[in-house]
């Protein structure tokens, strides 16, 4: 039995450890305290209502026979008139009073005392009645006064001494209940000193054993994650003592687990992130684009435009000084902002009235950092599958917006649009990281690239309209430099 309560015990949880400790410092205390407060309710209870009942006796004026006497022989003198008379108030009065010490009287003599004085208040009113009786039929002084003196004033006598005994023995049990007071206390203290002496000796022995039940597990818990710490993958818990603990075991040798498999899964991630970042910068080294852009340098030239050759020049050197950057990965908006800038420019004097462009970025985003060339390959997508297949001028712009929790870049061009079916397509293709063709290869690597950097809640979100337009968004989360 003892065994398979040591058992029970070293398998149960610490939280209920600590309440079984409770349970076996506090059951004697509730115990004791019940014994304690239940007989002081009833000695308190007894106390007030013999308090409550002397209290009450004595509104019983000392003077009731006194004042009912000299009433009743008013009456019957006719000093005062029936209508006048207080009689009827005196015996009411005292009728409340009777009914009022019935609630607090606790012993049975002075049960049948209050008893005795209804009866006797009771006769009273047929004596009353009596004398006004007479008053009505005709003035029959002497049988008045012979009712008075041989009735009332006896009945009135022995009010008042039912009254005195009453009080007096209430009194009696009053002291008698204030000895059982001394008494009670005095073993609430021999008791109190019995059982602090008991919970001082379980808290002597529960506090040694709970603690080393509990720390002991946790100390080889933490040899483990010294270990952990120290970069050793391999090590793993063996503590099954307590079911928070070995719980705890679990959940510590599942989380070097996991620490694995995210060590595993950062390294796959970087490789994509490398692999991501090269193949766009192939895209930026587009020889297509740099034949075309020089070659347009040459026709400038050619003609004479040696400001448009400087700044072209000038534009496609900005332009490949950010892309060649191998320094930094994630740059500010301003630079970002400034390299879509250049290739717009360049663009534009090859498209000459086909292309106009837009930037309205505010100028408090500037210090907020985004992936090197995201917004450009957005932009070159506009140009390329929006503007130059539609007919007439085009137009993109580049803005942005703040949210609450992120900021919004768009890019927009009033180009042909995408229809229902391929802008679903094009969705589904970013957002579950299918194969990629070459016609958007540009949107996938940006979003690739944002949430390999910022999270999987960041990233781009295409709305077009077919014929009308097409946007582009990037969500961004508020990033500084640093």
């Amino acid at each position: 039995m003892k065994d398979r309560i040591r058992q029970l015990y070293n398998n149960s949880t610490l939280t209920a450890k600590i309440r079984y400790s409770y349970l076996i410092l506090l059951a004697p205390i509730a115990l004791f305290a019940a014994v304690c407060f239940y007989n002081i309710w009833i000695i308190n209870r007894n106390y007030e209502n013999m308090i409550n009942s002397t209290a009450v006796a004595s509104e019983f004026s000392l003077d009731f026979k006194k004042d009912f006497d000299y009433e009743t022989y008013l009456l019957i003198v006719e000093n005062k008139s029936i209508d006048e008379s207080k009689l009827d108030d005196m015996l009411n009065e005292a009728s409340r009073i009777v009914n009022g010490l019935e609630k607090f009287t606790e012993s049975q003599e002075n049960m049948n005392r209050l008893l005795s004085v209804k009866k006797y208040l009771k006769n009273l009113g047929i004596y009353k009645d009596r004398i006004e009786e007479n008053l009505t039929t005709g003035n029959k002084y002497e049988e008045n006064i012979e009712i008075w003196e041989n009735d009332v004033q006896i009945v009135t006598s022995l009010i008042r001494e039912t009254i005195f005994q009453y009080i007096y023995y209430e009194i009696s049990d009053i002291q008698q209940l204030r000895i059982q007071y001394r008494n009670f206390y005095m073993v609430l203290v021999r008791f109190l000193i019995i059982t602090f002496s008991g919970i001082l000796v379980l808290v002597v022995l529960l506090s040694y054993y709970i603690p080393l039940s509990i720390t002991r597990p946790i100390r080889k818990l933490s040899e483990v994650t010294d270990q952990v710490a120290k970069g050793n993958l391999t090590v793993r818990s063996d503590v099954k003592t307590g079911m928070e603990v070995s719980t705890l075991s679990n959940s510590l040798n599942t989380m070097i687990d996991k620490i694995n498999e995210l060590l595993e899964q950062i390294t796959k991630e970087q490789v994509r992130l490398r692999k991501a970042e090269f193949e766009l910068l192939q895209s930026q080294i587009n020889p297509h684009f740099l034949y075309n852009t020089l070659d347009a340098i040459i026709w400038l030239a050619e003609a004479g435009e040696q400001k448009k050759v400087v700044s072209m020049v000038g534009n496609l050197s900005e332009f490949f000084r950010t892309s060649l950057n191998q320094g930094k990965d994630i740059i500010s908006i301003r630079e970002e902002i400034q390299h879509v800038r250049s290739y717009l420019e360049i663009q534009q004097v090859r498209y000459q009235d086909i292309l106009k462009y837009e930037i309205q970025v505010p100028k408090e985003l500037n210090k907020y950092m985004i992936p090197k060339i995201t917004i450009q390959p957005l932009v070159e997508n506009a140009l390329y599958h929006g503007i130059k297949n539609k007919r007439g001028p085009g137009r993109i712009t580049v803005g942005a917006k703040r949210e609450e929790e992120y900021f919004v870049i768009f890019i927009e061009d009033n180009g042909i649009g995408i229809n229902k079916e391929r802008l679903e397509q094009v969705r589904n293709k970013i957002l579950y990281k299918t194969s990629a063709g070459n016609d958007i290869y540009g949107l996938y690597n940006v979003n690739e690239r944002i949430r390999l950097n910022f999270g999987e809640k960041y990233g781009i979100s295409i709305e077009s309209i077919y014929g009308e337009k097409t946007t582009v968004s990037i969500i961004l989360p508020y990033t500084r430099e640093g």
